[in-house]
C-alpha cells in the first residue's frame, strides 16, 4: 500500500499530541503524521469529505492512532463508522486513551478496534509504548493490500 500518510493521530490533546510526535520522531519511525484533533475532523479525513474533499483517495493512512475522548464525535463513533465501511474497514485503528473503562474497552473490540492501549502517564513508559507501536505497526505488521 502505497500512501502519502503513515499515520493518522486522531488527538484533541495538545500535550499527548507533542509527546506522540516526539516519540515517533526520536526513533525514526514515522515521517508522515497527519493529526486531527476531533472525531469529524478524523471522519472527513478518512472518508475524504469536508476540507478534505481534495485528498488523494490512494493516500491511506497505513494506522490510525485513535483517541475515545474528542469533541464533536467521540473515538468510538469514529471507530463505528470507519470499521463499518468496506472501503476503510482494513484500516487498522488503535485506540490510545485514557479510558481504563471496561465497557470502552468491550465496544471498541465489538467495534472492531485491532489494539486497545491505555496511555501511560509517566513520559518516558509513553514514549516506549510510542515506539513499540510503530515498530509493530509500521515495520513488522503486515497488511492486506488496499484497493
Amino acid at each position: 500500500m502505497n500512501s502519502e500518510v503513515e499515520i493518522l493521530l486522531v488527538e484533541d490533546n495538545p500535550n499527548d499530541v507533542k509527546l506522540t510526535l516526539h516519540a515517533f520522531k526520536q526513533h525514526g519511525l514515522a515521517n508522515r503524521i497527519t493529526v486531527v484533533r476531533d472525531g469529524e475532523e478524523a471522519l472527513d479525513f478518512i472518508f475524504r469529505t469536508g476540507t478534505f474533499a481534495h485528498r488523494n483517495q490512494q493516500e491511506t493512512p497505513k494506522v490510525i492512532l485513535l483517541d475515545l475522548k474528542l469533541p464533536k464525535i467521540d473515538g468510538l463513533e469514529v471507530l463505528k463508522q470507519v470499521k463499518a465501511n468496506p472501503e476503510t474497514k482494513m484500516i487498522p485503528i488503535i485506540v490510545l486513551t485514557t479510558s481504563k473503562v471496561e465497557s470502552d474497552i468491550i465496544e471498541s473490540y465489538q467495534l472492531g478496534v485491532n489494539s486497545y492501549i491505555v496511555k501511560p502517564v509517566d513520559f518516558e513508559q509513553f514514549v516506549e509504548a510510542i515506539r513499540t507501536l510503530g515498530m509493530y505497526w509500521l515495520l513488522l505488521n503486515q497488511p492486506p493490500i488496499i484497493k
